[in-house]
Parts: structure tokens; C-alpha cells; sequence
């Protein structure tokens, strides 16, 4: 399904076109900004994965398309979950965080943004700083509520190991940290 955004497209599942129009209305800058929403059988080590479409990858910043690639399922331990049983609020906090990675892409220039994947690729500590920033981004543009959900339901979840929990505090913001810049935003 396309939904037409002033000249360009968002290109979304019909099954979560709900979530995704609910996240995308917090990042108004992002209204004329392609995005592809495209469900694939399975992402290494992610359940959703941020980036810029090939063919718009050398094209100037302002001009790049991108893709959310969303696993149809996840396994954690033992356990597959299907990426659509997810619950809405969740699901839509996921999105919200990976559209926070295309707003800080879209601060980058191509080489920083080349820059940016090598480090990714091969710097624990910068994956940590990318995920950090995409929360930052989507709790600056009001999306608290949904990305704490987010975090409380892999946290909270009964099925979900332990070792799994133990990355999801490392590499992203704890409700605490949230709730800081919350308060930090309303206080500006």
C-alpha cells in the first residue's frame, strides 16, 4: 500500500499500516522523505534494521530514499516469536526507534554515513552509540510512551533470556534515561 506524502512515498505493509502511520506522524521531517517498510524472512541479530536504499546512497542527503527492514519473525533463546503478534503499541515503538536511525542518517554525509556502517560493523562501542541516538531521536520527537513499551516488553517478557535482556540494557536506553531526557525536553 502507498500512502502519498506531498510528492513522495511511504511504501508500507497493509498489516501494519496502523503501527507505522502512528509512529511516522511523530517525525513530521520525515513526510517527504521516502521510506520503504519491507518484511523479510530474517535479519541477523535485529529484529528491524534501518538504512539507505543502494540506489540512493551516493545521492546528496537530502535526496535519499531509505528502507526499514522488518524480520517476520525473531528468535530469542529458545523461543520464535512472530514479529506481527507483536502488540501494537510495541510494534509501533519499534518502528519509532528505527526511524530515529534515519534521522540522524540524514544528518550525515555520504562519507561520514560510509564512515558511520564501517564503525558499526566493527566497534561495539559505536553500536551503542547508534542505538542510544535513534532512542534519543524518537523520545525527543514525543514517542516516550511507545518506546518505553517497547522496553518493558522485552524486559519484562517471562520468555525472554536473560542474555538477551543483559544486550537490550547495554546497547539502548534504560526507562530511566528515558524519563531523564523526558524531563530534561519539558523543562527547555
Amino acid at each position: 500500500m502507498f500512502i502519498k506524502k506531498n510528492i513522495l512515498l511511504h511504501k508500507i505493509p497493509k498489516n501494519i499500516t496502523s503501527e507505522v502511520k502512528k509512529a511516522l506522524l511523530y517525525f513530521p521531517e520525515l513526510e517527504n522523505t521516502p521510506i520503504e517498510f519491507k518484511f523479510k524472512k530474517n535479519i541477523k541479530k535485529s529484529t528491524m534494521q534501518a538504512q539507505p536504499k543502494l540506489g540512493s546512497f551516493f545521492k546528496p542527503k537530502h535526496k535519499r530514499s531509505y528502507i526499514i527492514l522488518i524480520s517476520e519473525t525473531f528468535k530469542i533463546a529458545d523461543k520464535t516469536f512472530l514479529t506481527k503478534h507483536i502488540p501494537s503499541d510495541v510494534f509501533t515503538g519499534w518502528i519509532g526507534h528505527e526511524l530515529g536511525h534515519i534521522m540522524d542518517y540524514q544528518t550525515r554525509s555520504n562519507f561520514n554515513l560510509i564512515q558511520f556502517g564501517i564503525k558499526y560493523l566493527l566497534f561495539e562501542k559505536h553500536i551503542i552509540e547508534a542505538e542510544r541516538t535513534a532512542d534519543t531521536y524518537a523520545v525527543n520527537q514525543g514517542m516516550e510512551a511507545f518506546i518505553l513499551k517497547t522496553k518493558n516488553f522485552i524486559l519484562n517478557h517471562a520468555d525472554i533470556t536473560e542474555s538477551y535482556k543483559k544486550r537490550i540494557k547495554k546497547y539502548y536506553l534504560s526507562p530511566e534515561e528515558i524519563m531523564e531526557l523526558v524531563n530534561n525536553r519539558n523543562n527547555t
